[in-house]
């Protein structure tokens, strides 16, 4: 059975040690699942029984295009207006439970795997029918309209649903692709990426797009400019454009990761 990271909530004991893995630097941030506690939740406007870890916001010098959210929803509670910008677009992951979403009148029961993709000025409301808490991550994005591409279609899908695309000459890595990557309307994608053990990314990739990176599964030592860091289920790692990255999975089991990105737009050139 597959198995979606999701913050551990709850407080440490008081015997244990606060010197952790912690880090944020000018080009990328790693917080580690330890660090995502009850005391650093918030609740949101217009969400009823539902508290979200906020692991990336734009931050100017930083990362500016994403903001990403673990989203824990207990059991009869959800929201009706959920988005509070009409310009954003949005990616929802279920990590746990049972998501009743509806997405421009139209019903979608979700559990752990099922993906959604919610283009800008839509309307859509999300609910916990079950008597467990529903657990999923958010990705939010205000989107960048050209002139000549029409929005994207919303759909609904679920990872166990889609074959992974294994990279150019290697069964060990391979990503699972929601969004057509040629489909130009589109300016991110969330995808899941997985490496078998032993498998790596055999370059330091420096590129332009952002990324959020939530570990789903495994581990992997994970390189982070010029620092090596090992990462688990839980991790949440964040970069900035241009930060050098690789990995090494590491372990016996497969690793995953929920991994966010920019494309398929022209940069601004004005701040």
């Amino acid at each position: 059975m597959t198995h979606y990271a999701f913050p551990p909530g709850g407080l440490p004991e008081q015997d244990e040690d606060p010197v952790g893995t912690a880090i944020f630097t000018t080009a990328y941030a790693v917080l580690p699942a330890c660090t995502h506690r009850d005391i650093v939740t918030s609740l949101l406007p217009d969400w009823t029984d539902t508290r979200v870890w906020i692991l990336a916001r734009p931050l100017s010098g930083f990362a500016e295009t994403f903001a990403q959210y673990a989203v824990e929803v207990a059991p009869g509670g959800g929201s009706k207006r959920p988005e509070p910008d009409p310009d954003a677009q949005a990616v929802l992951f279920v990590a746990e439970g049972t998501m009743s979403l509806i997405l421009d009148g139209k019903h979608h029961s979700l559990t752990a795997g099922g993906y959604a993709y919610i283009p800008p000025h839509s309307a859509w409301q999300v609910h916990n029918p079950a008597d467990n808490p529903l657990k999923f991550h958010w990705v939010r994005k205000k989107y960048q309209s050209v002139a000549g591409l029409s929005r994207p279609d919303a759909f609904v899908t679920s990872d166990l649903e889609r074959t992974p695309t294994p990279m150019p000459n290697t069964d060990k890595w391979a990503t699972t692709r929601f969004a057509d990557p040629n489909d130009l309307r589109h300016d991110m994608h969330v995808n899941i990426v997985t490496f078998q053990p032993g498998g790596r990314i055999p370059f330091a990739e420096t590129h332009i797009m952002e990324h959020g990176l939530y570990v789903l599964e495994g581990e992997a030592d994970y390189l982070l400019n010029d620092q090596w860091v090992r990462v688990g289920p839980g991790d949440f790692m964040w970069l900035r454009a241009f930060c050098p990255q690789a990995c090494i999975a590491k372990g016996h089991t497969p690793f995953r990761y929920l991994l966010y990105k920019d494309v398929n737009r022209h940069p601004a050139l004005t701040l």
